[in-house]
């Protein structure tokens, strides 16, 4: 049965990093989670290949969304 109780988020941004540290991190994240998902992919059949390759491109076009959020910041 569900609790009623309010949980702490298990994982936050920490509000003392400003917008562009941020994003700077969430940027290098996600590059590493397509770096791993290629890797991953190599290793695999190439049906379950080409469902992980999807996903690291998803991934990385994430990753071009965050750098250019990253690019209109203001410093």
């Amino acid at each position: 049965m569900g609790s009623h109780h309010k949980h702490d988020p298990m994982y936050l941004a920490n509000r003392a990093y400003d917008t562009e540290s941020l994003l700077a991190n969430a940027s290098e994240s996600l590059g590493s989670a397509s770096e791993m998902l290629n890797n991953f992919a190599a290793t695999l059949e190439p049906a379950h290949r080409k469902t992980a390759i999807g996903i690291a491109q998803l991934v990385m076009m994430s990753v071009l969304a965050v750098n250019q959020a990253l690019d209109h910041v203001e410093v």
